[in-house]
């Protein structure tokens, strides 16, 4: 997992397009922000996850269940 975060962080300059210095109009969302809300759902998912794994283990062993 850690060696594909890397290879993200390394290529994402490479694949951003070049900015001309000037504003525009927002119409819509860029495909940026869109990426951005679903790295961050995926994270929110993914942490959950984790969370209740660790608290389902930890309620078994304590034999709480």
């Amino acid at each position: 997992m850690p060696y594909v975060a890397f290879v993200l962080l390394v290529a994402a300059p490479a694949l951003a397009a070049p900015h001309s210095g000037t504003a525009g109009a927002r119409t819509m969302p860029e495909l940026s922000d869109i990426a951005l809300f679903a790295c961050a759902a995926a994270a929110v998912w993914f942490v959950r996850s984790r969370l209740r794994a660790r608290f389902r283990a930890r309620r078994e062993v304590e034999g709480e269940d």
